[in-house]
């Protein structure tokens, strides 16, 4: 019972008379756990250029009831009062800083917030500011004095900045506009690694301040090192935009991949939207299934060959370019001008007869549709590639039931020619590619290894996906006959050739049903690699639009053509030059910035450098054929030197020490907002111009 009163008189005590004493030593000792956010990797080029990097952006809200209680009219009539005091400076700060109003509209705008009591009001809607923006709107009047008591509430996000552009921006992917959220592309495909993971801190109230306590440090995310080539995106991109622009096109597609690697050195989706512009748009290449029209046929006939019913020599009447077909009429191009007659395989696929192909497969599998089916799939144009990115389509390639209920005799035939069958570009791309390849097809590679601070951390292997897709026998023939149909005198892919080098591939037009007829509209396309002898890239280029006449050749063969020509002139003349001139090694422009990054690529070329004391960062200059370092040192409380730096080194080098970047322009830095060895503190805004 004594026990019983003490233990009621402690309490008593301690919450009555020492209630004071026990809160503020509540106030010192109790700990919020904050999670630190990490920072998200970036996606860069397969030459470490930066392509998509984190950058904060932010929605700014008002809190017109913070600093008092919702029944404390005094306080809100003291914000009033503040506000008013000062309206006609913070308004015109924000039309300054923000200009999507007027000062006058902007004031407004407060006035009707806070006549509400709002409490979570957006204070310049439907609008996204960058940390330079922040800072400034930080400092105005009333804002200045804190969130407390200014109401003022920042909603950091994720923003990602792309220095290129839209350039390969479908590929790359996009973040919604919450924190840290992936929506698609490489972004959303690699979100786990490009995420990183949170840590843990607390605060802790010591003497009226709050220090960080980290429990757990956050781990950034890893860099992506993608396959794609700026260069090469950017040729691809313009090539196919100025024909799109001459035809008024829909929708166009390229995709240009390395021979031996199957890297994907670009890959464009251009869409004509409703102000008559282009615009990267849905990742076509990947997720669009199409009937690809005569850039089927190749695969028609590899199959006949490697099943033995099919040789070169093999001769079919086309007539006069019109044969019925079990009761529908089948055309080739030049119907209205007499047709083809006899020809031998070379030729039918060189003109590319609809006739010819038709009634070579349609002899020998009309009646086991099955076998030519399977044989599809054993040559890779319907093999499932199973890329690592959402939306991704798959091959449609009709099976025939064992009644043939879904089989009517027109069936093989058309598919033979391309109809009836669905493909992305990106399947009919990479069977072409194994084709020149030796016949070892490879899936297709976008993401070549994961980095950390510039190093190395995961490498991504070439995948096989079929040693061999057909005999050798076959291969060789179908090499010779692509050739052919570019380089040869009557060949419909002679658009698609150059004077420089050889080029093969196969041309493809097909009409594209709408409600269950044909009409104007076209999908016109060109699939094939070079140099025809030892292939190093291989591409496709595909275009719908809605025109009577319609020629994969003529439209799509000479965007291939262009594509090709700067492609090789570009990037592998200098090869040819150093492999001639025995005495000359090629010396490649080299950018300063982290020493051990420089001295990697330079090893890897097989180019000497010379050094002078050099430290982690470094200034590089080619003189004579000679490639110079020289040490570059950076100090914690001065700007640095990062002209002649890349992106990545650059925006590194200074947000490393609190400064807020924004570039402008691509390539390496030729000039920067804030002159070197300027005294500069955490928060600073400097923006890089780069060419």
């Amino acid at each position: 019972m004594c026990f019983a009163a003490w233990i009621i008189y402690t309490m008593v005590i301690r919450v009555a008379v020492e209630k004071d004493r026990w809160q503020a030593l509540s106030e010192k000792l109790v700990t919020d756990t904050v999670p630190m956010a990490p920072k998200r990797g970036s996606i860069l080029s397969a030459e470490g250029q930066l392509m998509a990097s984190s950058l904060p952006s932010y929605k700014l809200y008002m809190d017109f009831k913070s600093g008092g209680a919702d029944t404390d009219t005094a306080a809100m009539r003291k914000k009033l009062e503040l506000f008013n005091e000062n309206m006609d400076s913070i308004c015109l700060g924000l039309a300054t800083i923000c200009p999507i109003m007027t000062p006058m509209e902007y004031a407004a705008h407060i006035r009707k917030g806070l006549a509400r009591g709002s409490r979570w009001y957006e204070l310049c809607p439907g609008q996204t500011i960058n940390y330079i923006q922040y800072n400034k709107i930080k400092a105005l009047p009333v804002f200045r004095l804190g969130p407390n008591k200014s109401g003022l509430v920042a909603d950091e996000r994720n923003g990602r900045k792309k220095p290129f552009g839209s350039l390969a921006g479908r590929m790359l992917g996009d973040l919604f506009a919450a924190k840290d959220s992936a929506r698609s592309g490489i972004e959303l495909a690699y979100d786990s690694v490009l995420r990183g993971k949170p840590g843990m801190k607390h605060r802790k109230k010591v003497l009226n301040k709050y220090p960080d306590i980290i429990d757990v440090p956050a781990q950034d995310g890893l860099d992506v090192v993608t396959t794609l080539d700026v260069n090469m995106q950017d040729i691809c991109e313009n090539a196919l935009r100025e024909k799109m622009t001459e035809l008024e096109a829909e929708i166009g597609v390229v995709i240009l991949m390395e021979v031996k690697t199957g890297d994907v050195k670009a890959i464009v989706n251009l869409q004509r939207y409703d102000d008559g512009k282009y615009y990267e748009a849905r990742n076509y290449a990947l997720a669009s299934l199409m009937e690809p029209g005569s850039t089927f046929k190749t695969a028609s006939i590899m199959v006949g060959m490697d099943d033995g019913y099919i040789s070169p020599s093999d001769e079919v009447d086309t007539g006069n370019g019109v044969e019925m077909m079990y009761g529908a009429k089948m055309k080739d191009h030049n119907w209205n001008k007499g047709g083809y007659g006899v020809m031998d395989v070379p030729h039918i696929l060189m003109v590319s007869s609809n006739i010819g192909v038709a009634k070579l497969i349609d002899k020998h599998y009309h009646k086991q549709p099955e076998k030519f089916v399977q044989g599809l799939r054993r040559v890779g144009i319907g093999t499932p590639l199973h890329l690592p990115f959402v939306g991704t389509a798959d091959p449609q390639i009709r099976y025939p039931k064992k009644d043939r209920s879904n089989w009517p005799n027109t069936t093989i035939p058309w598919m033979s020619i391309g109809y009836e069958t669905q493909i992305p570009p990106i399947s009919i791309v990479a069977f072409y590619n194994a084709i020149a390849n030796d016949g070892k097809m490879l899936r297709p590679r976008f993401v070549k290894a994961l980095s950390k601070n510039g190093e190395i951390v995961e490498e991504f292997p070439v995948e096989v996906v079929k040693e061999h897709i057909c005999k050798e026998r076959t291969l060789k023939n179908i090499r010779t006959i692509l050739q052919r149909v570019v380089c040869d005198r009557e060949g419909l892919g002679k658009p698609a050739g150059n004077p420089i080098f050889h080029v093969s591939g196969k041309t493809g037009t097909a009409q594209i049903s709408a409600q269950g007829r044909y009409g104007t509209e076209h999908l016109v396309s060109f699939c094939g690699y070079f140099p025809s002898e030892e292939p190093k890239y291989t591409c496709i280029v595909a275009i719908r639009h809605n025109f009577w006449i319609a020629s994969g050749g003529g439209q799509a063969g000479v965007v291939f053509s262009k594509i090709a020509q700067r492609v090789f002139s570009k990037h592998e003349t200098r090869d040819l030059v150093c492999a001639t001139d025995s005495g000359t090694l090629f010396v490649p422009e080299v950018k300063s910035g982290n020493s051990n990054a420089v001295r990697t690529v330079l090893r890897s070329l097989g180019v000497k450098a010379y050094e002078d004391n050099v430290g982690e960062w470094c200034s590089a200059n080619v003189k004579g054929g000679n490639v110079m370092l020289s040490a570059r040192p950076m100090y914690d409380n001065t700007m640095p030197n990062v002209k002649g730096m890349g992106a990545r080194d650059a925006i590194y080098v200074l947000e490393s020490r609190g400064l807020a970047v924004t570039l402008s322009g691509h390539g390496k830095v030729v000039s920067q907002s804030v002159p070197a060895g300027v005294t500069v503190k955490k928060g600073r805004a400097v923006t890089l111009t780069l060419k």
